[in-house]
């Protein structure tokens, strides 16, 4: 369901499998388990800086929550569509408190979840020549769980953006995604997305941050999220001079 490769100090968790990586109970374990074993490997070497790409395979960066699997359930429908809303909440809560730069190198369309999933992480790239962003929820007849709400509040800037996002069910494509403030750089194809993450995360393990403070500064920028994730923050001094 995924795949992570160590490059250099760059770990890259590619999402593999299907054409859509709807995001059902196993590809969820999936990634947790990934980022667990990521965040893992840094703690363990904390004098070596890292950064992380998440990418994938097919059409799809992920077309949100595994709707057909939950609908297959029958009269269970509820109880699984809560269950996969919860269990991916946690996913949230790993890149947020993740100890090192994450990087979302969006190589086909990101819906609902799957936008989430990219929002998530700290800067996005995304092709310019194919793939959308859409939260589906109002086409499709359903709110949003709470911590996708404080995560669009507290990564979108803009209360329009926000609005035509969640509200109209607004597709962007790539320039558009750069004008709404939700993706940072667009790569012409899919090659020079990921040559591009790669870039700027080689650029970013430069630093040589520290990734624990590194974290910690992320979770202060974003406290309801936090709050809301369950996430606590630390005071931590690790001196460099």
């Amino acid at each position: 369901m995924c795949t992570v490769e160590k490059r250099g100090n760059l770990f890259i968790l590619t999402l593999t499998g299907d054409d859509e990586h709807r995001l059902n109970p196993t590809l969820i374990s999936a990634i947790r388990t990934a980022l667990a074993d990521i965040k893992s490997q840094s703690l363990s070497s904390p004098a070596v800086p890292s950064a992380l790409i998440t990418t994938t395979t097919g059409r799809f960066f992920s077309n949100g929550f595994d709707l057909k699997w939950a609908q297959s359930a029958g009269a269970g429908f509820m109880d699984r569509l809560h269950g996969m809303v919860e269990s991916f909440k946690p996913v949230v809560a790993d890149l947020i408190s993740l100890p090192m730069p994450t990087i979302a190198a969006v190589t086909g369309h990101a819906a609902a979840a799957g936008f989430v999933l990219m929002l998530a992480h700290d800067y996005v790239i995304m092709r310019g020549d194919k793939g959308v962003l859409y939260m589906s929820e109002v086409d499709i007849g359903m709110t949003f769980p709470e911590y996708f709400n404080v995560l669009f509040k507290e990564k979108v800037a803009s209360a329009v953006a926000r609005r035509d996002i969640l509200l109209r069910g607004r597709k962007l494509k790539a320039v558009e995604a750069v004008e709404f403030g939700v993706v940072d750089v667009v790569g012409k194809d899919e090659k020079e997305v990921v040559a591009k993450a790669v870039g700027l995360g080689e650029e970013l393990v430069k630093r040589k941050w520290n990734g624990e403070v590194y974290g910690e500064i992320r979770k202060g920028l974003y406290p309801v999220l936090c709050k809301e994730l369950g996430l606590d923050t630390r005071t931590l001094v690790v001196p460099r001079l």
